[in-house]
């Protein structure tokens, strides 16, 4: 039982024992849900406004050069899918240079290697089959429509948040999620072609299917990975992020390099880069371009679940929908007219009110906190 001196002089503050410190340490870190990182409000803040500035730039930046791969005479599906991966070495970088101090654990048994490979393997699998499907959806639709089905994510990431994350909705982010889709639906139907020149009717089909499954699995790997968070790593340092990253796109790098020799792709890649339409050096630059900025956004959409929710980070991949013809505009001259311009305000919109949302939730949780500790400081005193 706590020891508390009593305050016979004025002069005197109030003394702690050595136990009562570890009975509320223990009590901050006997939880079974996984707590934001532990960092300052302003740090926090730059660490999630890191992660969406690389998940926009990385994703708009992939997409485009996705687009610019078909458009310039590409046609390797699994190509277009191992470089969504390929570029998960990079990551080793920043791995060894984090600070080599033990991870702060919320239970006292990590996982085994077996349970640990168990789900890197799961999750590197389905990442591989939504890369696919994706690059599918790509070759067979234009941007505009690809970019409204992408937007689906958002109901279907609802859905899975629910049921397995136990996501909490407020007016706010229903509020965030109708405008954004609503943005990105803006978008598609400013279009004036179903599809890029020279796809069948069949393959439009297919492509809007292979789309929607894509944006499906996508929602669920999401969920699925702030679910690993929670229950099963439980770790507190950025450093399990980039673990999860490298390992699970090593499995999927591996099952795309297995699915382009399987396939048979790979023997036509040589006449693909002679054929390629800016020539060699470009394809090469196409390729390496499209695997960093896959991986770039592909780290930041998990270090948003870690600091933030899947919900989140799925916001931000459909804030990105909108955004993107707009970089088109810079890379490729693309027309602006007033119907992007209007969607791009909806996703502005959409986009600050699940920012301030999170903003009231954090301060609630602080003076939560405080009232806890003033609480526990009156009590002892």
């Amino acid at each position: 039982m706590p020891v508390v001196v009593e305050d016979r002089n004025p002069n005197l503050k109030c003394l702690l024992i050595d136990n009562q410190e570890a009975i509320l340490e223990k009590d901050e870190t006997s939880t079974d849900h996984i707590q934001p990182v532990k960092l300052d409000q302003w740090k926090w803040w730059l660490l999630v406004a890191a992660n969406i500035v690389f998940l926009l730039v990385g994703q708009a930046a992939a997409v485009l050069l996705g687009r610019f791969y078909y458009d310039q005479g590409g046609n390797s599906k699994w190509m277009a899918t191992l470089v969504q991966t390929a570029a998960f070495p990079i990551l080793l970088i920043p791995l060894f240079l984090l600070p080599s101090s033990k991870d702060t654990l919320t239970s006292s048994t990590p996982p085994s290697l077996r349970v640990l490979g168990s789900i890197y393997f799961s999750l590197g699998v389905l990442i591989a089959g939504d890369n696919m499907l994706y690059s599918i959806g790509l070759l067979y639709l234009s941007a505009s429509t690809y970019s409204l089905i992408c937007a689906t994510q958002l109901a279907f990431n609802a859905v899975f948040s629910y049921f397995i994350n136990s996501q909490k909705f407020t007016a706010l982010i229903l509020n965030s999620v109708v405008v954004l889709s609503l943005s990105a639906a803006l978008i598609a139907v400013n279009d004036d072609s179903d599809g890029p020149s020279g796809v069948s009717r069949s393959k439009y089909i297919i492509g809007f299917i292979c789309t929607v499954g894509a944006s499906a699995l996508y929602s669920l790997l999401l969920s699925l990975m702030q679910l690993s968070f929670q229950k099963v790593l439980k770790k507190e340092t950025f450093s399990i992020v980039l673990e999860m990253q490298i390992y699970t796109s090593l499995v999927a790098t591996s099952a795309s390099v297995i699915g382009l020799f399987a396939s048979g792709e790979w023997k036509s890649l040589h006449g693909e880069m002679e054929s390629f339409g800016k020539g060699k050096i470009s394809y090469v630059l196409t390729l390496v371009g499209t695997a960093v900025s896959w991986q770039v956004c592909s780290v930041a959409v998990v270090g948003l679940i870690f600091v933030v929710s899947s919900l989140f980070s799925n916001v931000i991949s459909t804030l990105s929908l909108a955004v993107t013809p707009i970089a088109a505009v810079v890379a490729f001259h693309d027309k602006m007219n007033g119907v992007k311009v209007i969607a791009m305000l909806l996703a502005i919109w959409g986009f600050a009110t699940y920012i301030y949302q999170n903003y009231l939730d954090d301060s609630k949780a602080r003076r939560t906190q405080n009232s806890v500790g003033e609480s526990q400081n009156n009590s002892i005193c």
